[in-house]
C-alpha cells in the first residue's frame, strides 16, 4: 500500500473574462471625450465663485445692518435720556407749584392773621385806617411777588385809595400820592391773556399726533402733472402703410410716457431731513408735548424766560422734523410763533416804598399811645 500523499493538487481554472472586462475599462475611460472634464471644471469653478460672492455679499450685509442697529440704539437712548429729563424737569416744576402754593397758603393765613389781631385794636380814627390801609398794601404786595395777579393787587391798592379818600389829614397825603402813583404804574403795564395763551397751547398740543414728519414727504401729483410739459408727439419715418403708421404711433407714445414716469427730479428747499424709526417718532413727539405743557405751566407760573425757551424749543424741533410745507404744520409754526413772541409777565413795580410810608406815619401814632 502505498501512503506516499498525492502533492498534486488540481489546479484553479483561470478566469478569463474578469482579466478582460478589467482590461476593457481603462479603455473606455480613456475613449471618454477630453471637453467634458474641462466643462465640468468651469461648472465648479462658476458654483465655486457665486457661492463666495454670495457669502461676501451676506456677510456684508450682516456687518452694515448690525452697524445701523448700534447706531439707533444709540439715538434711541439719547432721546430716552432727553424725555427722562424732561420729565424730571417737569416734577421739579409741579414742586415749585406746591411751594408756592404753600407760601399763598401761609400768606392768606398771615392776613387772617393781621385780620384778627385788628380787630383787637383799638377802634379809633386814624390807627384803624392805616392799618386798614397797610393790609391792603400788603395784600397788593403778596399778589405780584407771589402770584404775579396784577388785577388784584390793582383792586386793593383802589380799595386803600378809597379809604383815604373821606380822610382830611394832610400827614396821610405823601401816602394817597404814592398809592395813586401805584395804580398808575399798574394800569400802564401791559396785560397778557393767560387763558387765550393757554387755550392756544392747549390747541396746538391737541394736533401733535397728526403732524406729518418731514422724511414723510410725498410730492403732490397735481402740481407734478400741471408742471410737466406737454407730451410731445413721435413723428415715425412716413410708414409703408396705415397699419403700420398706427402700431408705431403708439408704440413711440407709450415708451416716451414709460421714460417719463422712470426719472422725477424734486426739489427740496432745505436740508435732509432727520430720518426717525417708529419707536423714536413716538418719544419725538411726546417731547414736544412735554415742552408744551413745560411753556404753558411756565405761562401760568408767569416765569417768561422759561416759557420763550420751551416754546422756541418747539418751533426748532417742528422746523427740523415736520413737513413745513403741510398746512397743519404751518398753522402750528405760526402760532408758537406768536406765542413766544408774547411776554406773559411784564416786569412788575415794587411796592415796598408805599409800604413804608404807611408804616413810618402809623409808628408815631402808636409809640404816642
Amino acid at each position: 500500500m502505498d501512503n506516499t500523499p498525492n502533492t498534486s493538487l488540481p489546479s484553479e481554472p483561470p478566469t478569463p473574462t474578469r482579466v478582460e472586462s478589467e482590461s476593457v475599462m481603462p479603455t473606455n475611460v480613456r475613449r471618454s471625450p477630453s471637453w467634458l472634464g474641462g466643462i465640468v471644471g468651469i461648472l465648479f469653478l462658476l458654483v465655486l465663485g457665486l457661492w463666495w460672492n454670495t457669502h461676501e455679499r451676506i456677510n456684508t450685509l450682516r456687518d452694515e445692518t448690525a452697524r445701523q442697529l448700534v447706531a439707533s440704539d444709540d439715538h434711541f437712548q439719547v432721546e430716552l435720556n432727553a424725555v427722562q429729563t424732561d420729565h424730571d424737569a417737569q416734577v421739579v416744576l409741579q414742586e415749585k407749584v406746591e411751594l408756592l402754593e404753600t407760601k399763598l397758603i401761609a400768606a392768606q393765613n398771615q392776613t387772617a392773621a393781621l385780620d384778627a389781631m385788628y380787630q383787637d385794636i383799638l377802634r379809633g380814627g386814624d390807627e384803624r385806617l392805616l392799618l386798614e390801609i397797610e393790609q391792603s398794601i400788603t395784600l397788593a404786595t403778596q399778589q405780584l411777588q407771589l402770584a404775579g395777579n396784577v388785577d388784584a393787587a390793582l383792586i386793593a391798592l383802589q380799595a386803600a385809595d378809597a379809604r383815604l379818600g373821606g380822610s382830611v389829614h394832610a400827614r396821610l397825603l405823601p401816602v394817597r400820592r404814592l398809592i395813586v402813583r401805584d395804580i398808575e404804574r399798574l394800569k400802564a403795564l401791559p396785560t397778557a391773556d393767560l387763558a387765550g395763551l393757554s387755550l392756544k397751547i392747549d390747541g396746538v398740543v391737541a394736533v401733535i399726533d397728526s403732524l406729518p414728519l418731514a422724511y414723510l414727504h410725498r410730492p403732490d401729483p397735481t402740481a407734478a402733472k400741471a408742471s410737466a410739459k406737454p407730451t410731445p408727439t413721435l413723428r415715425p419715418a412716413p410708414p409703408t402703410s396705415a397699419f403700420s403708421t398706427s402700431m408705431l404711433e403708439k408704440f413711440g407714445k407709450d415708451l416716451w410716457q414709460e421714460l417719463q414716469q422712470l426719472i422725477r427730479i424734486e426739489r427740496i428747499n432745505r436740508d435732509d431731513p432727520a430720518l426717525l424709526a417708529p419707536s423714536q417718532t413716538y418719544f419725538l413727539r411726546e417731547n414736544l408735548r412735554l415742552r408744551l405743557l413745560s411753556a404753558r405751566l411756565a405761562l401760568l407760573q408767569r416765569q417768561s424766560i422759561t416759557y420763550k425757551t420751551d416754546l422756541q424749543q418747539v418751533q426748532a424741533m417742528l422746523e427740523q422734523y415736520f413737513d413745513t410745507e403741510s398746512k397743519p404744520v404751518q398753522t402750528a409754526l405760526t402760532t408758537v410763533s406768536r406765542l413766544a413772541a408774547t411776554n406773559p409777565a411784564p416786569d412788575l413795580p415794587s411796592l415796598n416804598e408805599t409800604l413804608a410810608a404807611v408804616r413810618s406815619v402809623k409808628m408815631p401814632n402808636l409809640a404816642g399811645r
